[in-house]
């Protein structure tokens, strides 16, 4: 289980965030970001193909993370990750939070945010939280499935992007193989030319080697054959 994605926002305006990697997910987390009620304390998460997506909501405020194992038992890690960023957060900016513009604070947190992920994705980090456990058991937060809470329209959407960007990837394939296939070409031409030379240089070395600079010797032994 990696951690690959975290974010803090307030309803729809993102604050901060950081990723280790790239995809759609943030077209997914904007999507979330409507549907999440924040008026309300409330840790969940949201299972999406490959991906699982951990959150808790406090004070209004929504810290989210994504990671690569929607089948991992391990959510203790991530949710110890969200309250670890929480409360450095809330220690930095305190309310400022409650009226910042989007990515006001992305500067100087996304470094922040880009440790604490390093240092949570660590294979220690589940034995330091099993010692210094700092929220309540998470063996009963809900999980769901994210087509759940999205409308027909937005699930059309992502549908859209998959096969947009499964198009992308066979644009880029044909373009990468039409490269090469010119790449090879002129690469045989290549040869073929410098062949050519060699065989030519050759040639006229064993010529001039037999009738000399001005090739008088081959032209006295043409006029004595006459």
């Amino acid at each position: 289980m990696t951690i690959l994605y975290s974010l803090i926002s307030r309803g729809k305006t993102v604050l901060a965030e950081f990723t280790f990697t790239s995809g759609n997910f943030p077209t997914i987390t904007r999507l979330l970001l409507g549907k999440i009620q924040t008026d309300r304390d409330v840790k969940m998460s949201y299972v999406y193909d490959q991906y699982i997506f951990h959150y808790i909501c406090s004070d209004h405020i929504l810290y989210l993370c994504m990671c690569d194992d929607p089948q991992s038992t391990k959510r203790r890690i991530p949710f110890n990750f969200l309250e670890d960023v929480r409360q450095r957060f809330v220690n930095m900016y305190g309310d400022a939070s409650r009226t910042a513009i989007a990515f006001a604070m992305n500067a100087e947190f996304a470094p922040i945010l880009q440790n604490q992920m390093e240092l949570f994705n660590n294979p220690a980090a589940d034995q330091f939280a099993q010692v210094h456990q700092k929220l309540d058991d998470v063996k009963n937060v809900m999980v769901q499935n994210i087509e759940m809470v999205l409308e027909r329209g937005e699930k059309l959407e992502l549908l859209v992007d998959k096969t947009d960007r499964l198009n992308a990837t066979a644009f880029t394939f044909e373009k990468s193989s039409r490269k090469l296939k010119e790449a090879m070409f002129w690469k045989k031409v290549k040869v073929y030319l410098i062949l050519f030379l060699v065989i030519s240089f050759v040639v006229f070395v064993i010529t001039w080697a037999a009738c000399g600079a001005d090739f008088s010797k081959c032209s006295a032994e043409d006029d004595d054959g006459k």
